[in-house]
């Protein structure tokens, strides 16, 4: 590792990885991992690619009204238009590098369908596109000369100096630091501030919380999407997905008593959007006082299921269900951020140099609700347009120096008190999910506060488990404060 980059990019998923190869050989690059770079939200990713690439079928002013409808059409128009127009591109260049997307007999890329979506334009690898994408995407950046990969790494402070950045780095309990003109945050979602969630171990807002103590704008992190079917596996704090696709391709949803309900709520059924399916499933869990529900595609050819959703399958069978002969039990939880780390149409923060992408950014392109397999796309475009932008600043700026380095953060201190993330994730999970309870906003934020408080002046060792709690408090209280002071969603 350098003393001084030109970009250090935090955090190792589609969105960090992809900007990471854009850059040209004569610009030095960081990446940063919290854990094993195939660690990552990303990687759980199953469903595909949301992309026009059949334009005889598709269009972009199709694409661009699913986006809208789904998203309560509090997109940012501009940015929608960006993302759908220069999206395939990106997607032709995964399959360049590599990534092995599914085909059909012809040749052409299979594409399927998924809730919201007015035509087949999602394409995938099998049920596993997010891992297949980033393996691929781990092989390309290794190869770049002038990149340089730190796994199991942490950052836990960020300084501004005048021209760029001093970051603060704990590896295996060592304190390291680095400098560098720019930075990428590409950190993903927030899925461990609740108590059941498809994010990965690792999804605790720590890039959010960093760029909110730097000063950058957060904006909308109270826009949550909780997905309607994740494994209902007992007491699993991480619930592993049964994609979009399932429904997608014929699965039915079912309440305790075996009968399908969703169009009771809608008239688009299952493939209504997910906050909408969601909705309708806490609403009949009231209604028939159970959280007993299930996926039913076992209408559907048994081979048919295995090679369509091999991981899924595979998954089940684990738990103890053939989706081929059983019905899979689910119930919706925390998936997905819509807001984040607001950025422009450059992926740029209010901070001179910061700039994010992914999941933890805030581009306005899912509105109030995302719109299935547009994340992967948009972590793909805005990244590369992040990369492209520091690129064209270093060209027209050059590289000035950063100054002397700010003094570390001491790691020594006191021990942090247990429990403090537990009692975070249930206060989360009992006054936001799905069907939100405004009575409880204000208590909520006062007892979260209470706790940012404690971490910030307890003088605490820093520590993995110090840092990531700090997150997690940060970000349920920017999350608990929207909603108290009734900022629209």
């Amino acid at each position: 590792m350098k003393k001084e980059y030109d970009v250090v990019i935090i955090g190792a998923g589609v969105a960090g990885l992809y900007a990471a190869l854009q850059f040209d050989d004569d610009i030095s690059v960081l990446v940063v991992s919290k854990r094993e770079f195939q660690l990552s939200n990303s990687s759980l990713a199953q469903g595909g690619v949301a992309a026009v690439l059949d334009k005889d079928h598709d269009n972009f002013k199709l694409h661009i009204a699913d986006t809208l409808i789904a998203g309560k059409f509090k997109n940012n128009l501009s940015v929608v238009e960006k993302l759908v127009e220069e999206g395939p591109s990106d997607v032709l260049a995964l399959k360049e590098i590599g990534v092995e997307f599914d085909t059909e007999a012809s040749g052409e890329l299979s594409k399927t369908l998924e809730a919201g979506h007015s035509r087949h334009r999602i394409v995938h690898h099998k049920d596993s596109t997010g891992k297949a994408i980033v393996d691929k995407l781990i092989e390309a950046v290794m190869k770049k000369p002038n990149v340089d990969m730190m796994k199991n790494t942490l950052v836990y402070e960020i300084d501004k100096v005048e021209n760029g950045f001093y970051l603060g780095l704990l590896q295996d309990n060592k304190i390291i630091q680095t400098g560098s003109r720019f930075v990428l945050i590409a950190t993903g979602g927030i899925g461990r501030i609740y108590k059941y969630t498809t994010n990965s171990a690792i999804a605790t807002g720590d890039g959010i919380a960093l760029a909110h103590m730097l000063g950058a704008e957060i904006k909308h992190l109270s826009r949550i999407q909780f997905h309607p079917t994740a494994f209902a596996a007992e007491n699993a704090r991480e619930r592993f997905l049964i994609s979009e696709a399932v429904r997608g391709e014929g699965a039915v949803y079912l309440n305790c008593e075996g009968r399908r309900f969703a169009f009771d709520y809608d008239k688009r059924g299952e493939l209504a959007p997910r906050d909408v399916v969601s909705e309708a499933v806490i609403k009949e869990s009231i209604k028939t006082n159970s959280e007993e529900f299930f996926l039913d595609i076992t209408h559907k050819d048994p081979e048919f299921i295995k090679k369509r959703f091999p991981m899924i399958y595979s998954r089940c069978l684990e738990e103890g269900i053939d989706m081929t002969k059983d019905k899979i039990p689910v119930f919706p939880c925390q998936h997905y951020l819509m807001g984040g780390i607001n950025v422009d149409i450059n992926a740029h923060t209010n901070v001179e140099g910061l700039y994010a992408a992914g999941e933890c950014s805030h581009t306005g392109v899912h509105g109030a609700n995302r719109l299935a397999s547009n994340s992967l796309l948009e972590a793909l475009v805005y990244s590369r347009t992040a990369a492209e932008n520091m690129m064209y600043k270093l060209e027209k700026y050059g590289r000035k120096p950063l100054g002397a380095p700010p003094k570390l953060t001491e790691t020594g201190g006191n021990k942090m008190p247990s429990g403090i993330r537990t009692e975070i994730r249930e206060i989360m999970q009992d006054t936001y999910f799905v069907i939100p309870k405004p009575e409880k906003y204000e208590i909520s934020f006062q007892r979260v506060d209470e706790i940012i408080n404690m971490l910030i002046t307890g003088k605490f060792q820093i520590t993995s488990d110090y840092v990531e709690a700090r997150s997690i408090a940060i970000v349920a209280g920017i999350i608990l404060d929207e909603l108290r002071e009734g900022i629209n969603l």
